[in-house]
Order: C-alpha cells, then sequence, then structure tokens
C-alpha cells in the first residue's frame, strides 16, 4: 500500500542563491531542518533532475523537486483492562501506576501492545486533556521494557503544575538498576549529552550537540558480576539512564540494545533491562504537601538479583 503524499516543485529564488539543499528546503515549505535533511536522505529531493547530498548549494533558479510524505494516521488508545497495571495512589487531580513490563506508557506509531493509558481508559478513569490525543494527561513517561512508578493527571490544573514541576526539576525520580561489574568510583554524577544514534532510530548515545542530561548513581550492592544502584536523575531524557550506563561500559543487566552480555542475562533469566523506577516524589498539585510513593521490585527483576547474590 502506497504512502500518500505530496509533491511540491519550485524555482529556487535569488534569496535563498548559495544556501544548503536542506535549509533552502526547511524555509521555502517550513519544514525543520531535521526533517528536511531525512527527505534528502530519502531520496525524496532533486535539484535540477539530481538527487543532492544534504551540503550542496542551491542556485538562483535551480528547479527544486520535493516528495513530502503525509503524516502518519493518527493513533487511538484502546481501552482495555491490562493484567500487572497496579493503581498506587488516586485522587481528583492526578492517578499514579505501578507499570509492569511489557507495557507502553501510550500508543505510539508501531506499537500494538497494550498501554497505560488504554488501562486507564478501560478502567473508567477520566484524565486530562491536555497533550497530543494519545498522550492526554500523560506527564512523564517509562520505557517499554521498565517497569515501576509513572503519575498520570485527571485535572488540566495538574497537569500544568506538574509538567512544571518536571521541567524545573522539582521531582525526586529514584530508579534501582542492576549493571554489569563495578563503577569506579562507586558513588558519581554523569553530566553527558544524549542524541539520536546515527544508524539506529530506536537507539540513543552520548554525543556532541546532543541534550543536556545528567544522572547520579550511588553503589548499595558489589557482587561478583554486577552491582546494584540507586539512581536519581536530573534530566529526564529518552533511555538516559541506559545510555548513560552503557557509555561507562556497565549497561543494566539484560540490556542487548546497549551492550549487555547475552549469556549473563540468560544465566540470571532476563530478558529485557534491569532497571526499575522505584520512588517518585513531588508536591501535590493542589494541597502543596509533600507525596511520595514507592514500588518493590517485580519478580523477574527480583529473580535476577538473587541470583547475581547467590554467585558470590
Amino acid at each position: 500500500m502506497s504512502v500518500p503524499s505530496d509533491r511540491k516543485a519550485v524555482h529556487v529564488p535569488s534569496g535563498l542563491a548559495g544556501e544548503r539543499v536542506d535549509a533552502a528546503i526547511a524555509r521555502m515549505f517550513g519544514l525543520s531542518r531535521t526533517k528536511a535533511a531525512e527527505l534528502v536522505a530519502a531520496g525524496d529531493v532533486t535539484v535540477d533532475g539530481a538527487a543532492p547530498a544534504k551540503s550542496d548549494r542551491v542556485h538562483e533558479g535551480a528547479f527544486l523537486e520535493v516528495v513530502i510524505p503525509a503524516p502518519p494516521s493518527p493513533v487511538s488508545v484502546r481501552a482495555e483492562i491490562v493484567d500487572g497495571v497496579c493503581i498506587v495512589y488516586d485522587d481528583d487531580a492526578f492517578v499514579v501506576v505501578d507499570k509492569p513490563v511489557g507495557v507502553a506508557a501510550h500508543p505510539s506509531v508501531g506499537w500494538t501492545g497494550p498501554t497505560v493509558l488504554g488501562h486507564l481508559a478501560g478502567a473508567g478513569y477520566r484524565l486530562a486533556t491536555s497533550g497530543v490525543p494519545e498522550r492526554q494527561g500523560i506527564v512523564q513517561r517509562l520505557d517499554v521494557g521498565t517497569s515501576g512508578l509513572m503519575v498520570v493527571a485527571k485535572s488540566e490544573y495538574a497537569y500544568s503544575r506538574l509538567k512544571d514541576a518536571f521541567r524545573q526539576r522539582a521531582v525526586d525520580k529514584t530508579y534501582h538498576a542492576l549493571v554489569q561489574g563495578h563503577l569506579d568510583p562507586l558513588r558519581g554524577t554523569i553530566d553527558a549529552p544524549i542524541v539520536r544514534h546515527t544508524k539506529h532510530d530506536y537507539k540513543f548515545t552520548v554525543g556532541q550537540g546532543g541534550r543536556h542530561s545528567i544522572t547520579h548513581y550511588d553503589t548499595l550492592e558489589a557482587h561478583r558480576f554486577a552491582s546494584l544502584l540507586e539512581i536519581k536523575l536530573e534530566t529526564g531524557r529518552t533511555h538516559q539512564i541506559r545510555v548513560h550506563m552503557s557509555a561507562l561500559h556497565h549497561p543494566c543487566l539484560g540490556d542487548l540494545t546497549y551492550g549487555a552480555d547475552p549469556v549473563l542475562a540468560k544465566r540470571v533469566g532476563l530478558q529485557r533491562q534491569w532497571l526499575h523506577a522505584l520512588r517518585l516524589g513531588f508536591t501535590h498539585p493542589e494541597s502543596g504537601e509533600w507525596q511520595e510513593f514507592e514500588s518493590t521490585y517485580p519478580n523477574d527483576l527480583a529473580h535476577a538479583l538473587d541470583v547475581i547474590r547467590d554467585e558470590d
């Protein structure tokens, strides 16, 4: 089935002569530079009938053709009760959910599995309508393969206040991670920018020009093959803990995407990264009182930790 698209053909005006191809496309069609570069890389751009590189320069009067794919159809929330989703706290302002592994925070293109929003819809919760339709009420997210606590806003006021709290780093986000080897020093801070991987869209990496990312860690237990860490996040980048641990050559156990040892993962019975959102604390958006919630390790993580301890 073909993807709908819009073909545009224009002559380059004098005001854009000498500009890079991606910059010219971005300015003429109102696209981001990143999107324009993606179109060039995908072969959806020609200049005078030839495919350019994104850094090529355009000249006045050049015939520029661009095929802009239509945006994907919006995804919708499928209401369904999801086994394993636990409601930790619920009031008129927000709901705190203990999310199991294998459940996404919200629907997205390419994901057909269960979601936290789908469970809440199936359970009859009415959430804030702020945000795009498939993410309404979502204040912060967890990876599909990460378990633990997340908060979803029910009122518009709570959504606004909680989003501000996360932006201002006024939220206590505490994770436990079981990582390979022993970190040196045993306690420290990782301050390293995170960018999308150049070869794999689903991965991220530490790199120049990335988004500012800060992770604090403290070793709770050091064992023969792995260390149990308590981690606090100042920022909340996608895959932040996984990327930072991998950059230090101490990936989370079971995290094959970021370089974990598959033999060790099999030995401890892990089929996902050993990473759990253990505690979540923030000021209640309406009462102004500090609220703190805590989760316990799910069975697969508890079992893997027991195996690691027994290896000593």
